[in-house]
């Protein structure tokens, strides 16, 4: 079976804006659209004052998903720079100054999570793979504000995004090689962030790159989130092991590439099936 347990985001509709529905000073009905991450236009949200969290987001939550199960259980927020990329800022004048106001609010919220019960405090930054500059500058800085005082695992995932036609179009102008992670990998090293969760499965990411977080908790991407297609137990073992040359097998945890939302649920079963047989493949393998 699965080992960590999410509750699969059910009741959220996006993986930012739903939390940002919750916020003070954004407007949700007089949108304007919006480049993300480079790659599609969007309608989206505008900061029009102070941002702010009045109560808790996803605590309830949480607390319904940790009485249903002893598994340790993971809760994914979505990362302070990701979520400036996914509204129009017409108040703070900066993508940095606002990164660091959704900081403090993202702490708030981790750290009633983490007293619901979360055992590991996830946070997404798909941006991470886009903007470079502000990664070094000053985006490692507001996760680990956001991770701030936690004493839960902390982790943050970096992928290629959903199986959509903007992402998968990108994907096909990147080249030969994927060496994004390249960028943000040295200083996420030496960051306060306990698991780095990455891309793997049918990508042209140089398993190598691994190298430059040794040390960390590496979440592997051996399920592909952009095809129906289910792999196979032995495709998934296959991948683990090629990351096995780069990271020591317990601070390997065996993960999709991304999430599942755009597929059905009978081959979202499928392929966390898969992700489980093939990790079983690879501990026996390992306890031989």
């Amino acid at each position: 079976g699965i080992d960590i347990v999410s509750d699969g985001e059910q009741t959220r509709q996006h993986f930012v804006t739903t939390f940002i529905e919750h916020l003070e000073g954004v407007d949700f009905e007089n949108r304007k659209t919006m480049r993300i991450r480079n790659r599609y236009d969007a309608s989206v949200p505008v900061v029009v004052g102070a941002v702010s969290r009045p109560k808790s987001v996803f605590v309830e939550d949480a607390r319904y998903l940790r009485g249903l199960t002893d598994q340790p259980i993971k809760w994914a927020l979505p990362g302070p720079m990701t979520m400036i990329d996914t509204l129009y800022d017409d108040h703070y004048g900066s993508r940095e100054k606002l990164a660091w106001e959704f900081a403090k609010i993202l702490n708030e919220e981790a750290r009633e999570l983490e007293a619901a019960g979360v055992d590991i405090v996830q946070f997404d930054e798909p941006a991470f793979n886009v903007f470079f500059d502000e990664v070094n500058d000053w985006g490692v800085a507001t996760l680990e504000k956001a991770a701030e005082g936690l004493r839960c695992e902390t982790a943050v995932h970096i992928c290629y995004g959903y199986g959509i036609k903007a992402n998968t179009d990108w994907k096909k102008t990147l080249g030969s090689e994927w060496r994004q992670y390249e960028e943000a990998f040295p200083k996420l090293q030496t960051s306060s962030i306990d698991i780095i969760s990455l891309e793997a499965q049918n990508s042209r990411v140089p398993m190598d790159l691994i190298e430059l977080i040794r040390g960390k908790k590496v979440m592997v991407g051996a399920i592909d989130v952009a095809t129906d297609t289910i792999e196979t137990p032995e495709a998934v073992a296959d991948t683990l092991r090629k990351a096995l040359q780069f990271v020591d097998a317990d601070k390997l945890y065996p993960a999709t590439n991304c999430g599942m939302a755009p597929l059905s649920r009978g081959v979202a079963q499928g392929k966390l099936e898969a992700l489980s047989a093939g990790a079983e493949i690879v501990r026996k393998e390992l306890s031989a």
